[in-house]
């Protein structure tokens, strides 16, 4: 059995009893007042000494540690490295390691750049992984919106991704670009993977577009036959068919010009028939400019 301190004189209990020492009557029953006030195996571990005096030691040596480990400076931090490496080698012996990652939410022409945004690999410790960290970069794809990352033990990271909307094809100093709703490039989409989307030219027309592009989609007839919105000083737009007609919009209240094309279309057939230019620009009066192959 292990010495045991007791009263500051060490004892062994491997230490054969000397010869010809054989207790005496008195001695016998002190060991045996002693035996009787020992309380198992907690009684190795001595008493707790609460005097004012240890308190202060105590105090005072915390104080030196303390000090000890901030003089370190980077020591410290290796010291604090080291222990992070025992703690997600302790978790990766338990299991608690990377081996599927999903991602839910993104289009298949962004997986890749947000598979390697993660920069994540098999068999990390899964307790290491910092989730903050991986939602930044993430987010800092083009395509993505938001993002939001989640631990799932065992071994799985889930990535949830917003991606955002493709309102349209914005063309400006010879570029094509997708931008969403809010007329903000996304950066990284190629603009020739998307050839339904609706085209919008000149400077200003990607942050107006989410303001005309509702209204013609609720003109079936009519969106079916737009090439592209080209945006005039930055005040009105100019929509050209795919047929070369023109039609020119007011720089306000375009919902009440539309309507008017509505009406003037349902009498006369414009859409199907042809034309060369319709202006709307003038709210009292419609005026309607012929094709060249009219009747």
């Amino acid at each position: 059995m292990p010495a045991v301190v007791r009263g500051g004189r060490r004892q062994s209990s491997n230490q054969p009893a000397k010869r010809g020492a054989s207790p005496g009557p008195h001695g016998r029953g002190r060991a045996q007042k002693q035996a009787a006030a020992t309380p198992g195996k907690m009684s190795a571990l001595g008493r707790l000494d609460l005097s004012p005096r240890a308190v202060l030691i105590s105090i005072a040596a915390g104080v030196v540690v303390l000090a000890g480990v901030l003089a370190t400076g980077a020591r410290a931090d290796r010291i604090g490295a080291s222990f992070g490496r025992g703690i997600d080698g302790a978790a990766v012996g338990m299991g608690l390691k990377l081996e599927r990652v999903f991602i839910e939410g993104e289009s298949a022409e962004a997986t890749a750049t947000i598979q390697r945004a993660l920069q994540v690999y098999a068999d990390q410790p899964l307790t290491g992984i910092d989730l903050d960290a991986v939602r930044r970069r993430v987010e800092a794809v083009g395509w993505v919106k938001d993002a939001r990352v989640v631990r799932l033990l065992p071994n799985t990271l889930i990535v949830h991704v917003i991606e955002h909307d493709r309102l349209a094809v914005w063309q400006s100093g010879g570029l094509n670009r997708v931008i969403d709703s809010h007329g903000q490039v996304i950066e990284g989409a190629d603009a020739g993977r998307y050839p339904n989307l609706p085209l919008v030219v000149g400077k200003g027309a990607e942050q107006a577009a989410a303001e005309v592009l509702p209204l013609l989609a609720q003109r079936p007839r009519l969106m079916t036959r737009v090439d592209a919105l080209v945006r005039v000083d930055e005040r009105r737009w100019d929509v050209r068919l795919k047929d070369g007609s023109l039609i020119q919009l007011p720089a306000t209240d375009q919902d009440a010009a539309l309507i008017q094309l509505d009406a003037l279309d349902q009498r006369e057939r414009l859409l199907e028939l042809g034309f060369a230019r319709i202006d709307l620009r003038t709210p009292e009066e419609i005026a309607v400019r012929p094709s060249a192959g009219a009747a």
